[in-house]
């Protein structure tokens, strides 16, 4: 039985290797489902398997996300902790639409995670594909301690979106109106 596992978990790793790798087996499939609940479950101790057999921790699934983006959004602190000294860890990596696992946490309020993430070498203005940053996330969804922190990590709060919006702007679109003052009283 341990044979036939470390043969599907070596199947996983070719698969996740070798993108074209066109008839991907059942096993295979379970294999990936099991890495990336994981994440989301806060399972420590399989991510650490996976990783022992030769998984890289950057590997992304059909949507770009990581177990790092998995595991902030999902509010497993512990593990983003983990995930976050693994050797060669990516924490900037994004997922197709360009977002990181700073913004997911930031998206489901998770300000200790936030902070964990904000705590590495990742820039601090770096967009996803609608031009956002952190700290436009941060004011869509009113984070007003992530707001800060962000600020105080160095955030520019004078970007706009792909679409023209300021903090201010986006702030206003929620019907936060004394956020969206303090950031046009903030311009430089």
């Amino acid at each position: 039985m341990k044979t036939i596992a470390i043969l599907s978990l070596l199947l996983f790793i070719a698969s996740a290797l070798n993108p074209s790798f066109a008839n991907e087996t059942d096993q295979s499939k379970q294999l990936k489902t099991l890495y990336f609940d994981a994440a989301r479950n806060g399972d420590i101790e399989l991510l650490q398997t996976f990783y022992k057999a030769g998984l890289s921790v950057n590997i992304a699934n059909e949507k770009g996300y990581t177990a790092l983006i998995l595991s902030a959004y999902n509010g497993q602190t512990e593990t983003v902790n983990f995930l976050l000294d693994v050797d060669d860890i990516n924490p900037c990596q994004e997922d197709a639409r360009g977002n990181t696992a700073l913004m997911g946490a930031i998206f489901k309020g998770n300000l200790r995670i936030a902070k964990s993430l904000m705590g590495r070498d990742c820039e601090v203005d770096q967009t996803n594909q609608n031009g956002q940053t952190a700290l436009m996330f941060a004011t869509l969804f009113d984070r007003q301690n992530i707001i800060e922190e962000l600020i105080d990590q160095g955030a520019n709060i004078s970007l706009k979106d792909s679409h023209s919006r300021s903090l201010s702007d986006i702030a206003a679109s929620q019907g936060n109106l004394s956020l969206a003052d303090k950031f046009k009283q903030s311009k430089p």
